[in-house]
């Protein structure tokens, strides 16, 4: 028998008397919905949990209750006000775990924070946002004392990224490559310096830290005066290498086409983005971020097209089996304009070097 959506939230410690559950917001992943309760109790958000995308949800739970409660006492520490609106605040099952499993789907219940806004555009002041807050997330969670887990395995990892590409070359499934070769063969050219993070860590030089990898202004609550109130969506969250947020977040911000962009000539990488979130980033970050790290900051910034152009072509050469695709050649345009942006960044290299300098100084 099918559990309803108010038996499921009476499996979890929640205060108050339910009035009803509705559905909330437009999550890609996730199905959420908002549990409205009587009178002074708080209202509640009921999320499915996609444990085809994160099969360890148990994992999953663990490290996000690691992270939100080491935020939480940092706050606590230092008498930050109004907590409850700055940090989410999961809720733990009858059995103590922080999910529930109804025989079919995985569910997990937080406090719902009212009166918030978000954003979406992408401006020279967004990014400046971001950049302060996501640096500011990390810094945070710099020494955290638990260690948390691969939520979803090696997806940054630029040399698992390459194998997959070489394995599609090798095969030639769809009988493709002779069309990509060049492509190929300018991937390869880069493929030694691109893996340079993966080479570091092994050294000893890199370490991983405890990162966001879904870096964009959506995934900010914002309060109704614009302020921050705090980091969501923190399925994501695990270590990686500080790269990770800062070049994703660029990726898709400071790129002035579309990821899809026929007319490659609309493509370039915006300096003016670049600028913004770096110097909101290095304002909170600097705090814990080593040389090394940030010197290969604008390798952070070029890694991310890359791997996105791997990734793309890959799928083309396999025959177009993971990304939808809404025409034939959709992965190979796709490519062609990640590959445009990646020689855009690769343009900026020095005046990039030059402006983390200046803010340094």
């Amino acid at each position: 028998m099918e559990m309803n959506l108010e038996q499921i939230v009476a499996q979890f410690n929640i205060q108050g008397n339910v009035l009803e559950v509705k559905p909330l917001g437009n999550g890609l992943i996730n199905t959420t919905y908002q549990v409205v309760t009587e009178g002074d109790a708080p209202n509640y958000v009921l999320q499915h949990i996609n444990n085809s995308i994160f099969p360890d949800v148990e994992m999953l739970m663990k490290n996000i209750v690691a992270v939100t409660s080491h935020i939480r006492q940092k706050y606590e520490a230092a008498g930050v006000d109004d907590i409850d609106r700055k940090v989410l605040n999961f809720v733990p099952a009858k059995d103590g775990k922080y999910y529930y499993y109804d025989g079919e789907k995985y569910w997990r219940v937080m406090v719902y924070i009212p009166d918030t806004v978000s954003q979406t555009a992408v401006t020279p002041e967004s990014s400046y946002i971001v950049g302060e807050t996501f640096g500011n997330f990390q810094a945070m969670l710099a020494d955290i004392p638990v260690e948390l887990g691969e939520t979803i395995k090696d997806f940054h990892n630029m040399e698992f990224r390459l194998w997959q590409l070489r394995e599609a070359v090798k095969e030639n499934k769809a009988g493709r490559m002779a069309e990509v070769q060049w492509l190929v063969d300018e991937l390869e050219k880069r493929a030694e310096e691109m893996c340079k993070g993966e080479r570091l860590y092994r050294e000893g030089k890199l370490a991983k830290r405890i990162c966001h990898c879904d870096t964009k202004v959506d995934n900010i609550l914002f309060d109704q005066d614009g302020s921050v109130l705090c980091v969501i969506d923190l399925d994501t969250v695990m270590p990686n290498f500080i790269f990770s947020d800062f070049g994703d977040f660029l990726r898709s911000a400071a790129n002035t086409g579309l990821e899809d962009d026929k007319n490659l000539d609309n493509v370039n990488f915006n300096m003016e983005i670049f600028k913004a979130f770096t110097k909101g980033y290095l304002k909170s970050a600097r705090v814990f971020l080593t040389p090394l790290e940030i010197e290969n900051l604008p390798y952070a910034a070029a890694l991310f097209p890359y791997m996105q152009t791997v990734r793309f072509l890959a799928d083309y050469i396999n025959g177009d089996t993971y990304y939808k695709t809404q025409y034939a050649d959709h992965n190979l345009v796709r490519s062609k304009a990640q590959f445009k942006l990646l020689q855009s960044v690769e343009a900026h290299q020095q005046e990039m070097q030059e402006f983390i300098r200046e803010q340094l100084a």
